[in-house]
This record gives C-alpha cells, structure tokens and sequence, in this order.
C-alpha cells in the first residue's frame, strides 16, 4: 500500500513495516535534516531517494529529506536546518554538497547555533568522504550515520577571487594543474567519477603544462618558484583518486601541502600513477610541507583554483587560506586511532 512518509514523499511498503518504520522514528529522536542533490552523479542522487529512505528507516533514524534546486542552496538550507532545531545535517551528493553544507554549518556556528555534519556520497569524486572516514557505499554509509560515530575535524577557509568574503573547505584546495582537470572533467558527458579525471589529466597535460611562478607564503618560510600545481590539503585526495597529500590528517591542526615544480610534457605523464599511490614525494620536482596559514602570491600567470571542486578562482593572482582548527562535529567510521 502507499503510505505518507515524513519527508513529504511516498513509498510502496507493506503495513507491519510501515508501523516498525513509524515506531523506529520514536525510538530515536535525533533529528536529521537530508539535502540531497539529485543532479549529483550525473543523475545518481535522484535515483538513490529510494534506497536511502529505506535504508534509514531499517535504523529508525528520523529525518526529513529537501532536494537542492540551485546552486548555493544546499547551504542556506544548511543553515535553516540549524535554525529549525535539527542536530544533524546531511549532505547526501558530491563533494560539491558537502562542501555548500559545511559552509551552511559554518555559517550558522558564526551566529553561535551548531549541528553535527553527516555525508551520503553519492557523487563522482566523493574525496571529502574518503579523506573522513566515511564509507563510499551507501548501505554502509547509512548505517555510519546510525552508529554516530564523532569527530571532530579542522576546516579551511579561503579569501580571495571570485570569493573575496572568503568560503570554508572542508577537503583541500587545488592551484593550477589540478583545478584545470576538474574543468575538463565536467566537460566529458559520457563519463563519470575516477575515469573522467583521468582524461581529464591527460586532456590537460596538452593544454596546461606551463607552470608560473607563483610565492608561497607559509607559517616559517617563503617559497618562489615555478609551479605547475599546489595542493592545500585537509584530507588527502582529489580527483576521485589522486592522493596528494597521503598522510593529510583533517583532526591534526595543520593543512599540508602537494607542491609540483616545473615539469615537462613528457615528464608528466610517468607522475600520474606516483599520484596516484601516493609515492609522488620522491620525485625531485615535487616536495611537501605543512602550514597553518598559506598565501599564494601569482608572480606571472594566474592562479586558477578550486576548493572541494567548487571553482574560487579563474584568472586571480592572490589567495590567502588559513586552517581553522577543531571546527565540526562529523558523523564517520572509528579511525585506528580512534
């Protein structure tokens, strides 16, 4: 029979599970708030709203679900969640949704009400979820947020470009290489996830390989330099893959740093897979340092950028990223350590 559900949609259920749905949502009074992005893997979010509500209600969670119509919007509804009461948001889409909802409850923490984060990835590259500890799958990614496992991460915030008041991230920035990819990713219709990065990088290798000197303002030091691409990171992979910073720790207080030097076409190619395991450090164009406060300087050329995929800079010359420690409430999986 069609029963009312109460997030506003309609489900196929039989009476007896109707009624063990309708007395697990008493069971648990926790409120959750779900902004899902039906356009987030190219269509996958809008398909998985079944599978999600019958996967939450087996745990008894009480939710209500809100489909994001617009770009942004996943973040004001992010900050009307708090407003309303709910203790827990969750972003159910790409590391673009998460990262709209960070901001919204980052946001809301400024005008001093709080709330818990929790991430359904449903996109392509779904890296903040990997860099947290958050199951990739989304049965186990639901019964993570049944568990409610906290910890408590470190967020970033950078000013600069098409956002000179400043966005929060909550994975990592990209300058240069890394940023164009991502745009040549979004332009492939036919493929999705770690494949259309892939093409993307190899699609970029032709068109981007010019590094500009750019100067690294970091906590200790100075560094100018050539570089084909910077990541700042608080987790530790882009790209669906990528593993730019490999022990990125988002609970250490520091963001760490993926700097590639100058490097030639064909020297490019053979740094992908080492990228790819993480093992790029020992590569002599390439090098790592940590910061709590990085500003990036264009000396020639400029500074494409993008924070979480979301795109902060085109052709602007500064930037400036701080690390703001022990900010959020996330709902993961136990880490070894914890």
């Amino acid at each position: 029979m069609l029963v009312p559900e109460w997030n506003g949609l309609t489900s196929e259920v039989s009476a007896p599970k109707y009624l063990e749905y309708t007395k697990g949502r008493y069971k648990n009074m926790t409120r959750y708030k779900i902004i899902l992005n039906p356009e987030s893997g190219r269509g996958a979010g809008g398909r998985s709203i079944p599978q999600i509500e019958e996967y939450l209600h087996s745990h008894g969670l009480d939710f209500d679900l809100v489909c994001t119509e617009a770009l942004w919007q996943a973040a004001a509804l992010a900050q009307q969640a708090v407003a309303d009461g709910f203790e827990i948001v969750i972003a159910a889409g790409g590391d673009g949704t998460a990262n709209e909802v960070l901001n919204g409850l980052m946001l809301a923490k400024e005008s001093g009400h709080t709330a818990a984060m929790g991430v359904l990835p449903i996109g392509q590259g779904n890296d903040f979820a990997f860099g947290m500890n958050i199951p990739l799958e989304l049965e186990a990614s639901c019964q993570t947020l049944a568990q409610d496992h906290r910890r408590t991460i470190d967020v970033g915030h950078v000013k600069g470009g098409i956002r000179p008041e400043g966005r929060f991230f909550g994975n990592g920035a990209g300058i240069g290489f890394d940023t164009i990819v991502g745009f040549e990713a979004l332009k492939l219709k036919r493929l999705h996830g770690f494949p259309a990065y892939l093409v993307g990088v190899i699609k970029t290798i032709f068109l981007y390989y010019n590094a500009p000197t750019i100067r690294l303002d970091l906590d200790d030091e100075t560094l100018t330099l050539p570089s084909l691409m910077v990541s700042i990171m608080n987790g530790c992979r882009m790209g669906g893959g990528f593993m730019m910073a490999p022990h990125g720790d988002p609970e250490d207080g520091f963001l760490d740093l993926c700097i590639a030097g100058e490097v030639s076409r064909l020297k490019l190619f053979p740094l992908v897979p080492r990228f790819l395991a993480g093992t790029q450090g020992s590569h002599p164009e390439v090098q790592f340092k940590r910061s709590k406060k990085v500003t990036v300087t264009a000396v020639t050329g400029v500074l494409p950028t993008h924070v979480d995929g979301e795109t902060i800079s085109i052709d602007g010359t500064e930037l400036s990223i701080e690390l703001l420690p022990r900010q959020l409430e996330l709902i993961t999986q136990p880490t070894d350590g914890n």
